[in-house]
């Protein structure tokens, strides 16, 4: 009883600890925004400010690159390099637009098998407009939609997989409240512009022909060859391919 009250002690102090540090976040981040911590509260009222602070040095950078503000968007991460990538579409193609550094992404190579198993996903996802939260914990944040049909062929479980602000996260993508602030208005820039969702390929690191000899034991190896062609689909088109799942492996097309 004693060892299981120490135990209970220890979480309850955890988290408050957690609950005073994003406390002060939060006070910051709407110090920061110039907007009173009740309208930070608020989530429209929140990226309404955050999109007022980023929004005009974002679009000089479209400028200055010849892209169209509001154009589609596509984001691809690798987990070993620690980047997420964020890229354009400017005619046919779409091209790099921003390397942003990964902050924080708990786990080891290899996909998210359970609730709680601390892993990032690997794969094929895409982001709709319902899944952007202008009103997380986390100062921004979009559910990247896993499980997706694959995950639930191979029975892998877990839920709210986010891209988020702040510098933690257990099996999320944690990117800062900055850079948070400018990956998510360019979201919310695309889907009014049009693009019915946006996708986000999860990789365990980028998948070149040396890298995938430097795992020669991996148990992912059969899954990360089912990857691979999404990658180089990419890398030889500059356009993201449609993803299928047939008898449980990814297709592309």
């Amino acid at each position: 009883m004693k060892w299981t009250r120490g135990i209970f002690g220890i979480v309850l102090t955890l988290a408050a600890i957690w609950l005073i540090t994003q406390s002060i976040s939060n006070i910051g981040n709407a110090q920061d925004l110039q907007i009173s911590a009740k309208d930070y509260a608020n989530g429209a009222k929140r990226f309404t400010a955050v999109s007022e602070k980023v929004t005009p040095s974002l679009k000089t950078a479209f400028q200055e690159k010849g892209l169209t503000w509001g154009s589609p968007i596509f984001l691809r991460a690798f987990k070993e390099e620690e980047i997420l990538e964020l890229w354009v579409k400017k005619e046919e193609q779409f091209i790099l637009f921003r390397s942003y550094p990964i902050a924080a992404a708990s786990g080891d190579l290899g996909p998210k098998q359970r609730e709680g198993d601390r892993q990032v996903p690997e794969g094929f996802y895409f982001v709709k407009p319902g899944q952007m939260n202008p009103q997380s914990n986390y100062h921004l944040a979009f559910n990247i939609g896993y499980p997706n049909t694959f995950d639930k062929a191979h029975a892998r479980t877990g839920s709210f997989i986010m891209v988020h602000g702040s510098h933690v996260s257990i099996g999320c993508l944690a990117m800062t409240d900055a850079k948070i602030e400018e990956i998510y208005t360019l979201a919310q820039s695309a889907f009014t512009g049009g693009q019915p969702f946006f996708r986000i390929h999860l990789f365990p690191f980028r998948m070149t022909t040396d890298n995938m000899a430097s795992h020669p034991s991996s148990q992912w190896g059969d899954f990360w060859g089912n990857l691979q062609p999404g990658y180089q689909w990419f890398e030889d088109k500059k356009t993201p391919p449609n993803v299928l799942v047939k008898e449980s492996r990814y297709h592309f097309e």
